[in-house]
């Protein structure tokens, strides 16, 4: 019996590419276990500087990472897929580079807005509010993205094989 060979994708993304994906999971999953639970966590100086630092780090990256991703890399999505299917992957994408910068800037502002002594009113609340909507929306996007990734592996288009390191595509064509 032949062992089974690994299918042959397209388009692969690079190295460093990989790592922004697999770090930018590990970012993300954190900074949701760390979060702050109560506003009043902020009066600790030393959390406030964290807070401060490691969204304006999580900024950084996130620009670094968009501007490799759209100079150097494209799409891993077959020639064939659906033009509907196409803007459905590249609004996900761009929305989540949009929902973790808002959910980075939103936390400097309330860190900031809190270290000047504004730590209750409609401005503190407000940008408050509007970073919980993007913690949650990121959720429902990371689902999303999770959900599509699932549908292309079960697909064996290429597309998993192409990001995931794990579970790779197997070439049925040439296990015959």
């Amino acid at each position: 019996m032949e062992p089974k060979k690994v299918l042959d994708v397209g388009v692969q993304y690079s190295e460093l590419a990989k790592v922004f994906h697999w770090g930018f999971v590990a970012l993300f999953a954190y900074g949701i276990t760390k979060q702050v639970d109560d506003i009043s966590q902020l009066e600790d100086f030393a959390l406030l500087r964290f807070e401060l630092i490691f969204a304006t780090i999580m900024i950084l990256l996130l620009a670094i990472r968009f501007l490799y991703m759209a100079k150097t890399q494209t799409s891993s999505l077959p020639k064939e897929t659906s033009a509907f299917q196409r803007l459905a992957a590249k609004l996900v994408h761009l929305g989540m580079y949009v929902l973790l910068a808002t959910i980075a800037v939103s936390g400097i502002l309330i860190g900031g807005i809190y270290w000047i002594g504004m730590k209750d009113g409609l401005l503190i609340e407000g940008i408050i509010a509007v970073h919980e909507l993007a913690v949650t929306a990121s959720y429902w996007l990371i689902g999303v993205h999770v959900a599509a990734a699932l549908f292309h592996r079960l697909k064996q288009d290429g597309v998993w094989s192409s990001m995931v390191p794990i579970w790779k595509e197997v070439d049925n064509k040439n296990n015959e």
